[in-house]
């Protein structure tokens, strides 16, 4: 019989009250895991506890509102990935962690039984290969090539605009494997292992004088057959409902983001952690300055949180529809929404600062704030899909407007590559 949502808060809770936050976190996060309260949506026998999706979601706001004793936390190092920024908490992460959920998905129950508990306590760091030079918002022109060589697949191929790629274990990759195939059909899916020969990792510098992209280049390495996610040639699907896992979670963690920005001092420029997003801190920055009784000032601040509470109700709707196992064009709406919103606030930070926006940083932290965050609104306009093709799927999926004309569809992509 199914748990009710009220059922459900009362034994999280109660679990909560039996592990409080306190001590070290890696092992009070393993207890997490191991009780299927970080995933609760999932199946039992994958680390969830089998709950519906909207009762699984009610038992979020229990988790929410704790907070970890630091006093006593002996072991910081490795579980910033689950504890920190805007990564998975621990809780949510049926929702929030996007490598888990594809393996959840698509992997075969062996691969689930070595990989997923890792991915759920941190323990492998990732990353993803998609994009490349010539295929990035046309994902189905990669040429990245998988060629079958007894128990395993060779790979030969570049990527590019890969964050997490220098320090990543594993990377969810999209390969080449069938020529004669459509574009869209001659695509598999690869939980492919990263610290080997064969694939060389190198730093892209951004506008903002970070280097959270990367490309890759893959020379003759290895991935087990084991290792496919999906079927062979199907894995256009796979990557369908990894991006709209992404997609969610590039929504769901920018919400639970409640800690003000590092500023310009403190941020690590060979860092590849997410980039930090602006958020309502700028009501507080625009009372500091003096700027809090501007009507224009004002509206744009309710306009913001409009847009932000707003988007948090899309990304319910998504997240709904994601747990019961079907992809969405809403978490488009979701994804396309907060690059608006980080763009505007971007703006409006420089607003508020009036012509102190228009100092570097040494002479302005909050000037070079400003201009970091206008400059990195363009992460989440190009990461996940961009802008455009976002307005492309609202378009075709959501509005119901004609699809654009394709050439070469239905074409084996050899002859759209010599085509």
């Amino acid at each position: 019989m199914s748990k009710t949502a009220a059922e459900a808060v009362a034994e999280a809770g109660a679990w909560l009250k039996e592990n409080p936050l306190t001590g070290s976190k890696r092992s009070w996060l393993e207890k997490l895991v191991d009780s299927g309260w970080a995933a609760p949506s999932w199946p039992e026998e994958w680390f969830g506890r089998g709950l519906e999706p909207e009762v699984a979601r009610a038992t979020d706001a229990v988790f929410r509102e704790a907070r970890f004793d630091e006093s006593n936390n002996p072991d910081t190092a490795r579980t910033d990935s689950v504890f920190g920024g805007d990564a998975p908490q621990g809780w949510g992460q049926d929702v929030v962690n996007l490598w888990a959920a594809t393996i959840v998905s698509h992997a075969t129950p062996g691969l689930k039984s070595d990989i997923l508990r890792d991915l759920l306590t941190g323990n492998l760091s990732m990353c993803l290969l998609y994009s490349e030079p010539g295929a990035g918002s046309d994902l189905a022109a990669i040429r990245t090539s998988a060629v079958r060589d007894g128990d395993e697949w060779i790979i030969n191929g570049q990527k590019v605009w890969t964050s997490g790629g220098r320090n990543a274990d594993y990377a969810l990759l999209i390969t080449r494997t069938d020529l004669d195939q459509p574009k869209h059909r001659g695509i598999s899916f690869f939980f492919f292992p990263m610290k080997q020969p064969g694939v060389e990792v190198r730093p892209l510098r951004q506008a903002t004088g970070d280097a959270r992209f990367n490309e890759v280049f893959i020379t003759d390495a290895r991935v087990p057959a084991a290792n496919m996610l999906g079927e062979l040639n199907g894995g256009w699907g796979v990557l369908t409902s990894a991006l709209a896992y992404e997609r969610a979670a590039m929504g769901a963690t920018q919400q639970r983001s409640q800690s003000a920005r590092p500023t310009t001092q403190t941020r690590d420029a060979t860092s590849e952690a997410p980039a930090p997003v602006p958020d309502l801190v700028l009501v507080e920055l625009a009372q500091t300055r003096g700027r809090s009784g501007d009507p224009a000032v004002r509206q744009d601040l309710m306009r913001l949180y409009a847009w932000r509470t707003l988007n948090e109700w899309n990304n319910r709707r998504a997240k709904a529809a994601i747990e019961q196992g079907t992809t969405t064009p809403i978490v488009s709406l979701g994804k396309l929404a907060m690059s608006r919103m980080l763009h505007f606030a971007g703006s409006l930070q420089a607003e508020i600062l009036g012509s102190e926006a228009m100092l570097g940083a040494e002479s302005s932290p909050e000037a070079g704030d400003a201009t970091y965050a206008m400059l990195n609104a363009y992460f989440t306009s190009i990461g996940g899909g961009t802008d455009q093709i976002q307005r492309n799927i609202i378009g075709e999926r959501i509005l119901g407007l004609p699809k654009e004309p394709e050439a070469n569809k239905g074409a084996p992509f050899r002859e759209v590559l010599t085509g």
